[in-house]
């Protein structure tokens, strides 16, 4: 007897989850490979309970930097991507010098932030900000930018103003793509934390993989990098939940509103 379709799609992640962890165990044991070079999931098990109270406490600090800094990112990109959607001038004078700001690695800026507002938590809130604010003002933009020309000229024969047709049915309209780009924002968040705090923090899971990976503790740095992993995958969820309940006649198939 087959199993139904919808729990085949549910159990799927972590069936392979649970595979990939069984294989790397396998490798790890099959090559006797010592823990300082690959340490097997067992060994990271271990160190994660052993460190548990060490791990939370900067795993707490990088959840709200990142929390942080995904916030800023939302309110700047969106209100960004509004100037740059509505107006076609403001996107042609906008948009190049956006790409480019994007293309510069953001590692970069972090020397530049640690001059200006020290070591600590300010430059890994502004990390996250710089990595992640530009997906949000690239899909509010391309939602509002792609508007059907015959859809605003039918609202302005009925007498609508710019504003309304920006608000009253651009911005409903651009929902999907914003949604979308909180999903892509807040991984990209948590890499900007966690760059940041290896550089120039003295706390956070990116500081204790730094200290971890100096005293050769291979098990603890990849316990860290199970814990940025497990964050982001439960606020990417957590946004893709939001998505679907508030935006889910734009999906059309089965189960798109779930």
């Amino acid at each position: 007897m087959s199993l139904p379709s919808s729990t085949l799609v549910k159990a799927a992640p972590w069936a392979l989850t649970a595979l990939l962890f069984v294989l790397w165990e396998l490798i790890c044991v099959g090559f006797a490979l010592p823990d300082y070079l690959l340490p097997a999931p067992t060994a990271v098990w271990a160190s994660g309970q052993e460190f548990a109270g060490a791990i939370m406490q900067h795993a707490t600090q990088t959840l709200l930097t990142t929390l942080a800094g995904f916030a800023l990112a939302v309110a700047v990109g969106l209100a960004l991507g509004l100037a740059v959607g509505a107006s076609p001038l403001v996107y042609k004078a906008c948009y190049p010098l956006l790409v480019g700001f994007n293309s510069i690695p953001k590692v970069a800026f972090v020397p530049v932030l640690v001059v200006w507002f020290g070591i600590g938590t300010v430059p890994a809130i502004l990390t996250a900000f710089l990595i992640s604010f530009f997906p949000v003002v690239v899909n509010v933009a391309t939602g509002l930018a792609t508007l059907e020309p015959e859809l605003e000229d039918v609202l302005r024969s009925l007498g609508a103003r710019r504003l309304d047709i920006l608000f009253k049915v651009g911005l409903p309209r651009a929902l999907p793509y914003f949604f979308a780009s909180l999903k892509v924002a807040i991984t990209l968040a948590f890499v900007g934390s966690v760059i940041s705090e290896t550089v120039a923090s003295n706390l956070g899971i990116g500081y204790l993989m730094m200290s971890a990976s100096s005293s050769m503790n291979m098990p603890l740095v990849f316990a860290g990098l199970m814990v940025i992993g497990v964050m982001g995958v439960v606020m990417y969820e957590l946004f893709a939940l939001v998505e679907r309940r508030l935006t889910g006649w734009a999906h059309r198939g089965p189960g798109a509103a779930g």
